[in-house]
């Protein structure tokens, strides 16, 4: 009799382990994993935001001056969108390893592999975006006394924002996502969660984080729609 009841405690999850998401049952939703890991969820979907945040702030500063040269200099113009666009088509899998000599195992290392994948579209969305502004804008602003700078900035930059925009849009979604390849060096947020959850065949885990992953795609979405909003209220009441 006491062997069966010792046969039966041990085939009964521990009762400090929750059983939902025990070896034994293994949901792929369990409220009990977000509670007990709530620490290393909150850790991993901050990481996980602060890098998309750099990286595509780094792609935009260096996107930038790029489609401003490209710009200025037509004759650039197909080797600048062939380079970035080549950066797009390198694997991650081989352009974080080719980082991480000279930045080593960390953040920067996905960071700036990030900003470079970002480039193939930032730096098109920035030249369309400045090709839509109507050549009498531009004269009437030249006539008006405004010199490059000033065009540049209180004239082609705010009409040309809706294109913009819509690129960032893209390249912010785009690169939610390509962050969770982050964790081959350690570094991907919710990616290493995802990793943790497929080499483990934890269901919770790898469930939580990628819902995660789309919720950040979609928030940060919605928050970009809105800053476009309030940047250019004379869009608002035009309907395409």
């Amino acid at each position: 009799m006491t062997l069966l009841v010792q046969a039966a405690q041990a085939r009964l999850p521990s009762a400090d382990e929750p059983s939902c998401y025990s070896r034994l049952v293994n949901d792929w939703v369990c409220g009990d994993y977000l509670t007990d890991r709530r620490s290393e969820i909150v850790d991993a979907t901050v990481q996980h935001i602060g890098i998309t945040v750099v990286a595509v702030v780094l792609g935009l500063l260096i996107a930038f001056p790029l489609a401003l040269l490209a710009r200025r200099l037509p004759r650039l113009e197909s080797a600048i969108l062939a380079v970035t666009t080549g950066i797009y088509t390198v694997p991650s899998l081989a352009l974080f390893p080719l980082l991480v000599p000279f930045t080593g195992l960390t953040a920067t290392t996905v960071v700036i592999g990030l900003a470079l994948y970002a480039l193939t579209i930032l730096v098109r969305s920035l030249l369309e975006g400045l090709r839509s502004v109507p050549d009498e804008v531009r004269e009437s602003a030249t006539g008006l006394g405004y010199g490059r700078g000033g065009l540049l900035m209180r004239i082609e930059l705010p009409l040309a924002l809706p294109v913009v925009m819509a690129g960032l849009r893209v390249a912010t979604v785009s690169t939610v996502a390509l962050t969770t390849v982050g964790s081959l060096v350690a570094y991907g947020g919710l990616g290493n969660l995802i990793k943790d959850g497929v080499l483990t065949n934890f269901r919770a885990e790898l469930f939580t984080a990628s819902v995660l992953c789309v919720l950040l795609a979609v928030i940060l979405d919605a928050l970009l729609v809105l800053a476009q909003r309030v940047l250019t209220p004379w869009t608002r009441g035009v309907r395409t």
